[in-house]
């Protein structure tokens, strides 16, 4: 029997299930089934055979070293950041930044808040948290509006970790790119793809705009400040320092530029991505849990915590990862069986045969747009799209950074217009602004830059394809 043209099945079950149910890990999980079933002939009887076989393609992936160090690197960042909040080091670099005088003029104060939501590039949530509890009294201050805070904030924190890497968001792409065979290595293309990464680099030059001359348009304009509820602050004035922050950060992003460094045998080009982010993550936590173990007992001080105490935050934050790694490790084993099944050549070729190349980042983009905003989750995007960008790379030799680049911002800016992606939730609690007017008023912004970036893709690909 001609299983060709079956194998394009499986990542359609996946997109489909993904936007009926809003759900990521059942979505991979029916692809990883469906396509194990059609490797083992077809037929009723073979079900019991596919079901063993998802089973075994999971377990697989643990068995190949950077597959299990990026698993274990995603546990240890959620250890690592709730090391992080609970030593209140957010509340000291708020105070350290106020007490400053920084924040004198509505221009200042709103550049401030892009600043510090840019400079928290390890998690874009805690970016978002930041930000958000730094300026909503700046903001109540200079009658800025909360809406505007949300915007500003929510549109720094995602195009700035994609862009920068150095965090969560880098590890899990490379992950994902890491069992394909490419012309560069994992590293470069990742690194490669931030210059094409046209909605990431539109949105944050409209949020400067935006800082810098303080106009705004649309919804944004006549916004009546809708409030919603307050996130509070983590303790008292004087009680915190930003150090519990910002050594911690240092720790990791040095660490990643080190180990990547050394891993390279002294050319970070060639340095291990997978290696670096495990080591770079796990002597951060180690600093930071060393920090809060040894912290001053006195009365301005927060009070010492025993091991038994911080090892449970640091088991907690690991806990809270779990979902983003469940959806890692489905999607690399969905990746692994669908190389099996021929999926992506078999899409390459019809792609090549009637999809003019100049629109495959286009379409991506737009794939990807509306997949994240189905679903809520970038995350669960790139987990579908690049095992089926990577191989119409392979076989019809498209630019890997460029490709890349179209399923990254299309992941990103459905984020950014869905009402039930948790970086939208996130920002509207951060900055105490009603959750469905913060998504009324950022939209049309996302929409706007969401078209240049389309037409950008299709002007860019006309001249380098």
């Amino acid at each position: 029997m001609n299983m060709e043209w079956l194998a394009v099945l499986p990542p359609l079950l996946a997109i489909v299930v993904v936007l009926w149910r809003k759900e990521v890990l059942l979505a991979l999980f029916a692809g990883i089934f469906l396509s194990e079933w059609l490797l083992a002939a077809p037929g009723f009887l073979s079900i019991g055979a596919a079901w063993l076989a998802s089973l075994e393609r999971i377990v697989g992936i643990f068995t190949e070293g950077n597959n299990a160090r990026l698993l274990v690197f995603s546990l240890m960042i959620g250890a690592l950041l709730a090391l992080v909040r609970t030593s209140g080091g957010v509340s000291g670099l708020v105070e350290l930044l106020v007490n400053k005088g920084i924040a004198k003029t509505p221009r200042r104060t709103a550049l401030l808040t892009s600043a510090v939501g840019g400079a928290i590039f390890v998690e874009s949530n805690l970016s978002i948290l930041t930000a958000g509890i730094l300026s909503r009294g700046l903001f109540d201050r200079f009658n800025l509006g909360r809406a505007r805070l949300a915007y500003l904030i929510d549109s720094t924190s995602a195009p700035v970790c994609i862009l920068v890497l150095l965090n969560g968001w880098g590890a899990f792409v490379l992950a994902l790119l890491s069992d394909y065979e490419l012309p560069l290595k994992a590293t470069q293309v990742l690194w490669g793809s931030v210059a094409f990464n046209f909605y990431a680099i539109f949105t944050l030059i409209g949020v400067f705009y935006t800082a810098w001359t303080g106009k705004v348009y649309g919804p944004l304009k006549h916004s009546k400040d809708v409030k919603g509820p307050e996130l509070s602050e983590e303790g008292e004035s004087g009680k915190y320092k930003a150090g519990y922050l910002i050594i911690p950060m240092v720790v990791l992003i040095g660490g990643m530029i080190g180990f990547m460094y050394w891993t390279g045998g002294g050319d970070l080009a060639q340095g291990s991505g997978s290696k670096s982010v495990l080591y770079a993550t796990a002597t951060a936590c180690l600093v930071a849990y060393l920090m809060m173990l040894f912290q001053k007992t006195d009365h301005t001080h927060q009070y010492q915590r025993t091991h038994i105490e911080l090892v449970k935050i640091a088991v907690a934050g690991m806990g809270e990862m779990l979902p983003l790694v469940l959806i890692l490790l489905l999607s690399l084993a969905l990746g692994s069986s669908l190389n099996d099944l021929g999926t992506g050549s078999y899409i390459s070729g019809i792609v090549g045969d009637f999809l003019p190349a100049l629109m495959i980042a286009p379409v991506l983009f737009i794939t990807g747009a509306i997949i994240s905003f189905s679903t809520g989750t970038s995350w669960g995007t790139f987990a579908i799209l690049i095992p089926l960008g990577v191989p119409l790379i392979q076989a019809l030799g498209l630019p890997a950074e460029f490709i890349l680049a179209a399923i990254l911002g299309g992941g990103v800016f459905g984020d950014h217009c869905s009402p039930i992606s948790d970086t939208s939730a996130v920002s509207a609690l951060a900055s105490g602004c009603d959750l469905l007017e913060h998504v009324r008023t950022q939209l049309p912004y996302a929409l706007f830059f969401g078209v240049c970036t389309i037409f950008a893709y299709i002007f860019v690909g006309w001249i380098i394809l």
